[in-house]
């Protein structure tokens, strides 16, 4: 791998530009220097050169006017990320953007069109790609132990009333565009990105203060494909477990810090034939199907470095496949064509729920 360190800009010091992108790549100084910031708020400028000794600009046009930055990290309220990004990638500049990227396929493709007019690499910050349990999940999918998948769950469930920005249409904000971009994400990988799944979707407002959804209810379907059930609620005091997997041979269940799978294999399995007679038992007495299988179980415990956050693994990784992309020309593992699947979906979901987005 090269030794390149690569300048970034980031625009925005809140809870995504500083808590997020900013503390992570001051950890990694060999890979990555931030040079410049731009906020509007004079305090938030003063905290970024103090605490990562950079330049800092009152807005993201005077940053990148003046700065030599081989990355621009728009961080961004989630309305201003397409205009944003459009403009830094017609200027050439390479963006790593915030989600949602867009709000529409139709904006995705503009992105695109500019991105590779441009010759600027157009990323996406889907850092949830790189959690721990979800590529253990992969892993345990694809060994087929499970067999044949045929449902998979996803919950982000709990119970909170909000009252802020990101409840809000005109921001881009609903529980689908906040959280959602995560779970369909991981959603369309488990389900195939190759074709476009048949979607249902059930949205409501039950605890924000707001105009934009809290309630989300998802299904995915295709011939062939698993059948993904994904919810998003902010009005469940007793959530389930974040992922349940159902297959033909087994299933497994939990959460982002631990997960248990248990499987029978088909070669153990009693010998059975379909009849077409009622079923007795040894007694002559009528009786149900009935068969012992032997049953094999695995877990998965969260293993991280001390002092190593979940969300900081997640980012640190994403942020070490964009670096072997920019450096080393590797290929992106999250690409702009995935995401505009993802908005597809979210596009349709809206579609499907006049009553909270209108006709």
């Amino acid at each position: 791998m090269s030794t390149k360190v690569i300048n970034v800009g980031i625009i925005g010091q809140g809870r995504s530009g500083r808590n997020i992108h900013g503390n992570l790549l001051a950890k990694i100084p060999g890979y990555y220097r931030i040079a410049a910031v731009a906020d509007s708020l004079p305090e938030r400028q003063e905290l970024a050169k103090a605490e990562y000794g950079c330049s800092a600009y009152p807005s993201w046009e005077e940053m990148a006017r003046n700065e030599e930055l081989d990355l621009v990290v728009n961080a961004s309220p989630s309305h201003q990320h397409f205009p944003i990004t459009l403009e830094l990638l017609e200027q050439g500049l390479n963006v790593l953007c915030e989600k949602p990227l867009a709000k529409t396929e139709a904006e995705v493709d503009r992105l695109i069109e500019a991105s590779e007019r441009r010759g600027a690499l157009l990323a996406v910050f889907q850092q949830s790609r790189y959690m721990p349990a979800f590529v253990q999940i992969r892993k345990v999918i694809e060994s087929g132990v499970l067999g044949r998948i045929v449902q998979v769950d996803f919950t982000n469930n709990g119970f909170a009333r909000r009252w802020d920005w990101q409840t809000l249409q005109s921001n881009n904000g609903g529980n689908l565009m906040n959280t959602g971009p995560h779970p369909v994400d991981q959603a369309l990988q488990l389900f195939g990105t190759d074709i476009m799944p048949q979607i249902t979707c059930i949205m409501d407002r039950a605890n924000t203060f707001g105009d934009a959804e809290d309630y989300v209810k998802l299904i995915l379907r295709g011939q062939g494909r698993p059948t993904i059930d994904l919810e998003i609620s902010s009005c469940s005091a007793f959530p389930r477990d974040t992922f349940i997997v159902q297959g033909t041979n087994g299933g497994l269940r939990g959460s982002g810090s631990k997960l248990e799978w248990k499987y029978f294999k088909p070669e153990e399995a009693p010998e059975q034939k379909l009849q077409h007679e009622p079923l007795f038992d040894a007694k002559g007495l009528p009786a149900y199907c009935k068969e012992e299988l032997t049953w094999h179980t695995d877990r998965w415990e969260l293993a991280l470095p001390e002092g190593t956050t979940l969300f900081e693994h997640m980012t640190e990784q994403l942020y070490m496949m964009l670096y072997r992309t920019i450096v080393d020309g590797a290929p992106l593992e999250i690409t702009p064509q995935q995401v505009r699947q993802q908005m597809a979906v979210m596009e349709e979901c809206r579609r499907q729920n006049p009553h909270v987005y209108g006709k």
